[in-house]
């Protein structure tokens, strides 16, 4: 799979994303409109805030009451005509600041009224804002009143309250439950992911050759369960085929041999040259199609027959059966084992075909008085033909492809089916034919 591909964790953290980032859109279009298009709302906001700047200025010690205007501010109320003025009074009437002169008496409220806790009042509809208000706040122990008042706007004070009240009202409380939402979402889809990324690790150790292999849903979500369950079905019906081609090969098998025994027994009965010549080919037809069978079933294999066997006792077992065989075509056979025990999961039956076919098929393609050995490792099974004359007898192409019949291709298939390999080579004394084991158990290799 290629890694350019991105994971479902990816796909989802992207989407999620995308559409939490247009909520946010909207909402702030939704808030653009209601508070930028409202010039009461914005209004009063804006006393609120230009209010509270002023009042942090306020600070009380044992000299009494001081005030020093906020850096941020100086611009608007150290000069006259910015179009912004305020007063800063305590509870008693005294005043604490004043950024305008006796004019703005007219727009404030008088001296010996005792103030709301907030005012407002509109000069003119519409924007840019035109009002004039006030809010008290208390400092210390002591109650102040503060009032503001602009013409107009000009500094275009009203952007910054509109956004100062989007970022504090809306994005970041949407950003806090953005992350919060995000992060348990995305927590919850590992979580729901990891039977989907088990499923996936069983899928790729499920052995196409072992009918047995299946997926475990028990722990799965629903819908990842009926994948899972469509999966093991698929392998089911892949090992009826696999047992019903046994099944076809065995037939067929037996439906082939029975005739060529039949023609074999007529042969038989007829005394001439040309008869014996068929007999032959009759011997090699037979045997062509009996590692034909062999190759058909080595297709329909299932890897839940192996066992654990150990190489050198099969191989031992092998080597004594095949001995006397080979004694009767003036060959000889000797066995050295290097290790004393090799154990490894196979299928017994199989191992043994394969070496059987390789000493078969040294004393066949060999001449007579040949030495064949057979060595066993601590992971390998080797077979080779030395010629007692010391000088290698060339062979043609078919001493590889095994004649009419297809020997080394089924005992390659079984190693391979053992997840070994067959190496052959020459030496000057002969032919070399080695399989290697993929698996051997380490306790005893």
């Amino acid at each position: 799979m290629s890694r350019s591909h991105p994971t479902l964790g990816v796909i989802l953290t992207r989407r999620i994303a995308f559409f939490a980032v247009l909520a946010v859109v909207l909402q702030l279009a939704v808030i653009f409109s209601d508070y930028y298009w409202n010039v009461g709302e914005l209004s009063r906001l804006f006393v609120e805030q230009e209010t509270e700047r002023l009042a942090s200025g306020i600070t009380i010690d044992g000299q009494g009451v001081q005030y020093r205007l906020p850096e941020n501010l100086r611009q608007r109320y150290q000069e006259r005509s910015t179009g912004y003025v305020a007063r800063i009074r305590d509870a008693g009437g005294a005043l604490v600041f004043e950024s305008c002169d006796d004019a703005c008496e007219n727009r404030f409220l008088p001296a010996d009224v005792n103030p709301p806790d907030f005012w407002l009042r509109s000069l003119r509809p519409g924007k840019p804002l035109a009002l004039v208000g006030g809010r008290a706040f208390v400092v210390g122990n002591q109650r102040f009143v503060v009032d503001v008042a602009t013409i107009d706007d000009p500094q275009n004070v009203v952007t910054s309250v509109f956004w100062k009240e989007v970022i504090e009202h809306m994005l970041v409380p949407m950003s806090i439950l953005l992350v919060l939402v995000l992060g348990a979402t995305l927590l919850s889809v590992r979580q729901a992911l990891k039977p989907v990324r088990a499923a996936a690790d069983a899928a790729d150790n499920i052995d196409p050759m072992d009918a047995n292999s299946h997926l475990n849903f028990d722990a799965m979500p629903r819908e990842v369960a009926h994948l899972a369950i469509a999966v093991n079905r698929a392998f089911e019906r892949v090992g009826e085929l696999m047992t019903s081609q046994k099944v076809l090969t065995s037939g067929i098998a037996h439906e082939i041999r029975t005739p060529l025994a039949a023609i074999k027994l007529e042969l038989a009965n007829i005394d001439h040259p040309r008869a014996r010549k068929a007999e032959a080919d009759l011997d090699d037809l037979v045997r062509f199609v009996a590692e034909l069978t062999t190759l058909a079933r080595l297709d329909s294999f299932d890897h839940g027959m192996f066992e654990t066997i150990d190489l050198v006792a099969l191989s031992s077992s092998v080597v004594e059966q095949l001995a006397p065989w080979v004694y009767g075509q003036v060959h000889s056979l000797e066995f050295y084992p290097q290790v004393e025990t090799v154990l490894v999961q196979g299928a017994p039956a199989l191992l043994k075909d394969a070496l059987r076919n390789l000493i078969e098929n040294a004393v066949r393609h060999t001449p007579t008085g040949t030495d064949i050995l057979v060595y066993v490792g601590s992971n390998t099974v080797r077979v080779e033909d030395r010629h007692r004359g010391g000088m290698r007898r060339e062979t043609s192409a078919s001493r590889c492809s095994d004649s009419l019949g297809i020997g080394l291709k089924i005992v390659r298939r079984i190693a391979e089916l053992h997840r070994g390999s067959l190496r052959q080579s020459t030496s000057k004394l002969g032919h070399v034919f080695e399989i290697t084991f993929g698996n051997p158990d380490p306790k005893h290799a």
